[in-house]
């Protein structure tokens, strides 16, 4: 008879209890797009059809597509089983394309073309309703490219809200929910490209300024890779990452035959440009290349008084100061619109924007310069400080796409997006924007994370990444297994998502650069039984003794007590006493500005398991380079750490005379 280890059974049955809990109120939440009641009413009779019998039935509006589908073998693939957004594109939409390609017949596409269309307009992962995203990017579609959506008005028709795909594939009929997703109807071929980032810029006529700038500094050239080559296809070694994952596997309470992790399928290089239009520099007087480049030099031989005029001719060094401004525009990954501070709309509504602007940060590709983002009143905007209307500093606003004329700014490897003032790494976002508390989801430490397709609103399942492909992370160790968490408001996590670590790891992660000063370094996680014990250095130098993730913040080690209510002063005071008294201990309660479900009552900050560690309190130096290094100490391949976010805090704000706000 096998003997049963009590300990980590009941350690099991624990996990396992929570996560079946967790499960049924997720189901509370969440639907599926085979229950016809739980998806928005079709405009025709679509209850019950799958889409490809949705398009069969409305021939008189989408049969040459039909055609197209049933050509290249993807009318089959739209009869069963599956979860698909279909762009389908009128018949005026295919006549104006075989016109176009002086085709007379559909016959005429060649197969391999054929193909492509088809894969262009359809989406296999996810339904998506106008209801769930009006603007922004969708999920990659079978092509592997990117469908953005935007919106527009109809002055001819009561000023109604328009849809289009990739701005210039309106939706004339859209959200009619079948059996298996979702069909949109449009009056245009989706267009795509095979061009890279650099060579879309180039064919803007709005941004001639930047693309000289772009192209004489020759940050074009590190813009034009897409997919890894050295990215090698799972064979065998899938059986083993599948093995190390095993963790997941004992916890599960899913549907038997659900996959607990997807692993990454192949690795991408994306790119991100913030691009002022012309029209912009010539409101500051910059009309042609020698202006921008002396407006370039006055901003950063002040930034960088060191420097100042050693590089002035070479464009190329990363020390010029127009190599710098170019580059501060720039960002290792792709990020659509809708996605700099969260990845879904349904985080945004579990933020409390009565405290915080939503925000995250970002390393760009001008050594050690950061960038912040902030969300204030719908409004995407960088290197903002203030509070919704109340700016100490105003920032740069990023346009909506619907506000970004004509152009297509998508492309394989990457996304620019136009600014409606010049963005520069000033004296004054070095020293006032950034004199913050600086708050890194764990899901922006690398681009890898954001480069690849996310899993949405599945608290049990996760992307599985190979460890020696992910940037800015080296990752090793027995059962060793990087996951990024699906988006899921039932998880008690920052922004409802994460990075699982499990295994018996040793991971050292490159930090983000900050502006010098004295930082104090902590780490924001989630106590559980099964999540282990990790020992943390900042390059090398041990950051205290072992941190146990497995103690809930009750513990008289950590000091968690409930907030006192009410807006008197002894209950303030009473807040304070407790929030020092965890401090002293190495901890922090987490911020009071998000919360998990759809309830302030659960603000991540009254959650006993939800803490921040304080890792070290040191200075930090911009022109140095530092790692963290995470070490589960724990010979239990079974264990985890739950990482949520890393925070670097000013001594000006953690040293403050008012105190460190609970944001």
């Amino acid at each position: 008879m096998t003997k049963i280890n009590n300990k980590k059974w009941t350690r099991i049955m624990m996990a396992g209890v929570f996560y079946c809990l967790l499960t049924s109120v997720s189901c509370l939440f969440s639907s599926c797009v085979d229950n016809d009641d739980d998806v928005p009413m079709s405009r025709y009779s679509a209850e019950k059809m799958t889409a490809a019998q949705f398009l069969s039935e409305n021939e008189d509006r989408v049969g040459s597509f039909v055609n197209i589908l049933q050509r290249s073998g993807y009318y089959a693939m739209l009869s069963t089983y599956g979860t698909y957004t279909v762009f389908a594109p009128n018949n005026e939409a295919i006549d104006k394309y075989l016109a176009s390609n002086n085709y007379k017949t559909i016959e005429d596409i060649p197969d391999a073309v054929c193909d492509t269309l088809a894969r262009t307009h359809i989406i296999k992962t996810k339904a998506w309703f106008t209801t769930e995203k009006s603007e922004g990017t969708l999920s990659m579609n079978m092509a592997e490219t990117d469908i953005t959506l935007s919106i527009n008005t109809d002055a001819e028709n009561n000023n109604a809200v328009v849809h289009y795909a990739n701005k210039v594939a309106r939706m004339v009929e859209f959200d009619d929910s079948v059996s298996n997703g979702v069909v949109h109807i449009v009056n245009n071929i989706i267009p795509r490209t095979s061009q890279m980032l650099p060579d879309v810029i180039a064919l803007d006529p709005s941004v001639t300024l930047f693309t000289q700038a772009l192209f004489l500094t020759g940050m074009a050239d590190s813009l034009m890779a897409y997919e890894d080559k050295t990215y090698p296809e799972w064979g065998a070694d899938k059986a083993s990452q599948d093995s190390a994952y095993q963790w997941v596997n004992m916890l599960d309470c899913r549907a038997e035959g659900a996959d607990p992790i997807q692993w990454v399928q192949k690795r991408y290089f994306k790119y991100t440009a913030l691009v002022e239009p012309d029209s912009i520099y010539r409101l500051h007087g910059i009309n042609n290349i020698e202006d921008l480049i002396a407006y370039t030099k006055k901003v950063y031989d002040a930034v960088y008084p060191g420097d100042a005029g050693k590089y002035d001719e070479d464009f190329k060094s990363r020390k010029n100061p127009l190599n710098r401004f170019i580059s501060y525009h720039l960002l290792d990954r792709k990020i659509p619109y809708d996605q700099f501070i969260m990845f879904s709309k349904e985080a945004f509504s579990h933020w409390d924007t009565s405290l915080s602007d939503p925000e995250e940060f970002y390393e760009t590709m001008c050594p050690g310069a950061l960038m912040r983002f902030s969300y204030p009143n719908e409004k995407l905007y960088i290197n903002r400080k203030g509070l919704k209307n109340n700016a100490e500093v105003e920032g740069v606003r990023v346009l909506r796409p619907s506000d970004s004329g004509s152009a297509m700014q998508d492309c394989p490897n990457g996304i620019y997006h136009y600014l409606d003032g010049i963005l520069a790494y000033t004296t004054e976002v070095r020293d006032v924007v950034l004199n913050c508390r600086i708050r890194f989801d764990s899901t922006v430490l690398s681009p890898d994370f954001q480069n690849s397709e996310r899993i949405l609103w599945d608290v049990q399942r996760l992307r599985g990444y190979r460890l020696d492909f992910i940037k800015n992370w080296k990752v090793m160790g027995e059962k060793a297994v990087i996951g990024l968490h699906g988006d899921s408001w039932t998880w008690q996590h920052y922004k409802s998502n994460g990075v699982t670590v499990s295994g018996i790891f040793d991971l050292t992660i490159k930090l983000p650069p900050v502006p010098s000063g004295t930082y104090e370094l902590r780490t924001g996680y989630t106590a559980n039984p099964l999540r282990g014990v990790v020992q943390f250095y900042l390059n090398n130098v041990p950051c205290g003794i072992p941190a146990d993730l497995r103690i809930g913040g009750r513990d008289p080690s950590i000091g968690f007590m409930d907030d006192q209510t009410g807006d008197t002063n002894e209950a303030k005071n009473a807040n304070k006493a407790i929030d020092k008294a965890m401090h002293n201990r190495g901890y922090m309660k987490a911020m009071d500005i998000y919360w998990q479900m759809g309830d302030k009552a659960n603000v991540l900050r009254s959650k006993e398991n939800n803490l921040r560690y304080i890792l070290t309190t040191q200075y930090f130096d911009e022109n140095e380079t530092y790692y963290l290094r995470c070490r589960q100490v724990l010979k239990d391949p079974t264990c985890y750490w739950s990482f949520d976010y890393l925070e670097l805090c000013p001594k000006s704000v953690y040293g403050s005379p008012e105190g460190e706000d609970t944001h």
